[in-house]
């Protein structure tokens, strides 16, 4: 087996990947981007749900036991699956308490500190505010409930060039139309033009400390079709390793690695949070929204009908993103298009007293499907999640050639969780249900557990020891050059979309990896521009390690 070295050493790509790839590159570093699904562009996102698609090409779904995670798989990472939706946290969030009875953050960091960050990466993804003007149907019939029932409606700020988007709804399967702008049209190409190696199906195994204190990296190559095959492996030494494999995946190398690495800090895998999230479909009373809502379409048709038509998320109502709220009893309430499959499934069908998510309700309630409205609410969890022993390869045991495996997260909410679930679908009801507008039921947590498409805090940065895997600089604690900068590093539910977030995170870590890497013998320099209006790169990297 050939061994390669490089300088930095980048495992994903999504926003923690690609944002430390792109300034380490552009700083002069020699930086290799190990990815584990595959580099797809626009032409390649297909419209339709079948096995091979681009749709089970670029997700990974990992039961767990108690929770499951929807996540992105591809080069872009979530960036290329995620709505968009790019609101920054709410200034509360950053002094949450949470499970440990203080402060979960570093004091180095609070909504102030980060803001300078939030502007870096919104100038970097085009962050624009939606009007009233570019809200779908949708997002309309939420607003419109929300003040018949005395609260507000918000546009949401999303990375969507609004001139090129057709409302097809299918974004949350890679944009075929090139309207989302995902990293694929910043960071990864101005990354790759300062040098950066991409290489897609390429999944890292474990990390070796070698004798000198650098770094080696076992990884396998995964076949394009059947993710269970692996078709080589290799191996590449390097003195900085920056961790970006998503939430559900750092810890379980980092874990893994602990043979080869020493002891992991006691917090690596422990403190997962689902950034409490929970969906509600409410079936509408087309009637009912003519005659109370006074909402109807052109041509005579019914009312809204709607549920398909559309852009993901482009109505939230954050009447609970108040401070002077008890904890665990804060979070928003997002209009969200959630496509069929896995969304049909777990949808609960109204009025029955045990959950159905089949039998004959279930499938009067698919019949109605069009006019659903599904809402998306991200509460204050308590982050409960915790990993056990890892897989012998990859982040799960794998069950299908694509997107779907069994993995070893265990999550049992608390009641302060739960507490959180059960005001946020209360605050659903009293909304949707007045008047007779629908009938509202949360998702089941039955079949799968708890669910997230935005896992969080399984590494997280802090100030204790105990507590945090990470010290406030993103280095590993008593692992020095291995930094960690994915939605692993965020200390705990967010209450919104949490992309700007970890984005901004990501780049307030860069300069202590460039200190970092230069006391380790790395001709750096930080100081890269933003990566404003980049064109997308194809995949210029073969498979082959």
């Amino acid at each position: 087996m050939t061994v390669e070295s490089t300088d930095v050493l980048v495992v994903g790509s999504g926003f923690g990947g690609a944002i430390a790839a792109y300034h380490l590159a552009a700083g002069g570093a020699r930086v290799v981007v190990l990815e584990r699904g595959p580099w797809l562009s626009g032409k390649d996102f297909e419209h339709d749900f079948l096995l091979g698609s681009s749709y089970t090409r670029v997700f990974d779904f990992v039961a767990g036991d108690g929770m499951s995670v929807l996540s992105g798989n591809c080069v872009g990472g979530g960036s290329v699956v995620y709505f968009a939706a790019l609101p920054r946290a709410p200034r509360f969030t950053f002094e949450r308490h949470g499970s440990i009875g203080r402060r979960m953050w570093p004091s180095a960091i609070n909504r102030d500190t980060l803001d300078p960050w939030y502007d870096r990466i919104s100038e970097a993804m085009v962050v624009e505010q939606q009007t009233w003007d570019d809200v779908t149907f949708a997002g309309g019939l939420w607003a419109a409930a929300c003040d018949h029932a005395g609260r507000t409606a918000n546009p949401v700020p999303v990375s969507v060039d609004l001139s090129k988007c057709t409302n097809c709804n299918w974004m949350m399967a890679g944009c075929r139309f090139d309207a989302k702008r995902s990293l694929l049209f910043s960071y990864i190409p101005a990354a790759v033009s300062h040098g950066a190696d991409i290489r897609p199906l390429h999944e890292v195994q474990r990390i070796e400390r070698k004798d000198d204190g650098s770094y080696r990296v076992r990884y396998t190559t995964i076949d394009e079709v059947d993710y269970r095959v692996h078709t080589g492996e290799g191996a590449i030494d390097a003195k900085i390793i920056v961790l970006a494999a998503g939430a559900g995946a750092t810890p379980v190398i980092l874990k893994r690695s602990e043979e080869t690495l020493g002891a992991m800090p006691h917090a690596v895998g422990r403190y997962f949070s689902g950034n409490g999230e929970r969906l509600n479909t409410a079936v509408l009373n087309e009637d009912r929204v003519r005659d109370v809502l006074g909402l109807s379409r052109a041509g005579g048709r019914i009312a809204y009908e709607a549920n398909q038509i559309g852009k993901g998320p482009v109505v939230a109502n954050w009447d609970k993103l108040d401070a002077s709220l008890p904890e665990y009893g804060r979070f928003s309430l997002e209009q969200l298009y959630f496509p069929p499959g896995l969304g049909t499934i777990l949808a609960q069908a109204p009025g029955v007293a045990d959950p159905a998510w089949f039998g004959p309700a279930k499938k009067r309630m698919l019949e109605q499907w069009k006019s659903w409205l599904i809402i998306f609410q991200m509460t204050e969890d308590d982050n409960e999640g915790v990993f056990g022993p890892p897989p012998p390869t990859g982040n799960a045991f794998r069950i299908s050639q694509q997107m779907l495996g069994r993995g070893p997260l265990s999550y049992d909410p608390t009641p302060n969780t739960l507490s959180g679930w059960a005001a946020a679908d209360a605050e659903v009801k009293d909304i949707l249900e007045r008047d007779g507008l629908a009938e509202v039921t949360a998702w089941t947590n039955d079949l799968v557990g708890a669910y997230t498409v935005h896992p969080l805090a399984s590494c997280r940065i802090g100030d204790d020891p105990a507590t945090s895997a990470l010290d406030d600089r993103h280095e590993l604690r008593g692992h020095p050059g291995i930094f960690v900068t994915d939605g692993s590093a965020v200390p705990g539910a967010l209450t919104v979309n949490p992309a700007l977030t970890i984005g901004a995170l990501a780049e307030r870590a860069i300069p202590g990896i460039v200190r970092a890497a230069r006391e380790r013998g790395v001709a750096v320099d930080y100081g890269a521009p933003v990566p404003v209006g980049v064109t997308s790169t194809p995949m210029t990297t073969g498979v082959a390690g």
